[in-house]
């Protein structure tokens, strides 16, 4: 999990160690789905994990620290099912592509722990932020470079940007879907997809095939 490693303060070493920290990222996504992430405290971690307030307090100074690290755990995962989910496919148009990833951000929506409340974890309200990098646009790139392979688009920050734009569109919509059902409401979602399509259609030119 290298992009929740570098927020510690102690990496891990020992694969206890990992364990441990797997432990505590494990109950605080669990107590965020439970109570929601503006509630979350280090006490609740610790108990959750079954381990010593001291012991959060070894990885994590504070509960920010926390929800950064969950929030960069999930988007780690998800651009790893990106990827497999993008260069394993069989697509006749960059639509098909796109489609796909947006069934992944659903399933990850309904199935990975905290996704539904931190998503991306753009939402994060930190300040000063280190850079500009968010976790939509790290999944942007991944598209941006896949529909540049496959599709012959020129892989730019143009591309890269109207994607991300899109994305955060999506985004708003699914955390309406699924804010009163943990299955996503279907009328939201199909509303999101139409609302995806028809912006990029005007960036990437009408589907073909």
């Amino acid at each position: 999990m290298p992009a929740s490693v570098a927020l510690l303060r102690n990496e891990p070493v020992q694969a206890r160690s990992t364990q441990r920290l797997t432990s505590l990222l494990d109950a605080a996504a669990a107590s965020i789905d439970s109570h929601g992430f503006e509630r979350l405290t280090t006490a609740m971690v610790a108990e959750r994990a079954g381990a010593s307030i001291g012991t959060v307090y070894r990885y994590f100074p504070d509960r920010i620290s926390v929800l950064q690290a969950v929030a960069a755990r999930a988007v780690t995962r998800f651009e790893e099912r990106a990827r497999d989910t993008l260069y394993s496919g069989n697509f006749s148009n960059w639509w098909q592509a796109v489609d796909a990833l947006v069934d992944e951000g659903i399933h990850a929506f309904r199935n990975e722990p905290a996704f539904a409340s931190l998503r991306f974890g753009d939402m994060l309200d930190l300040h000063p932020r280190e850079n500009s990098e968010t976790g939509s646009s790290r999944i942007s790139r991944v598209i941006s470079g896949f529909l540049a392979t496959r599709f012959g688009y020129e892989d730019d920050q143009k591309l890269a940007f109207h994607l991300e734009v899109g994305f955060n569109i999506v985004d708003s919509l699914m955390h309406r879907a699924f804010m009163f059902d943990s299955s996503g409401d279907e009328e939201f979602l199909a509303q999101a997809k139409f609302a995806l399509r028809n912006y990029l259609e005007t960036k990437l030119g009408p589907v073909e095939g």
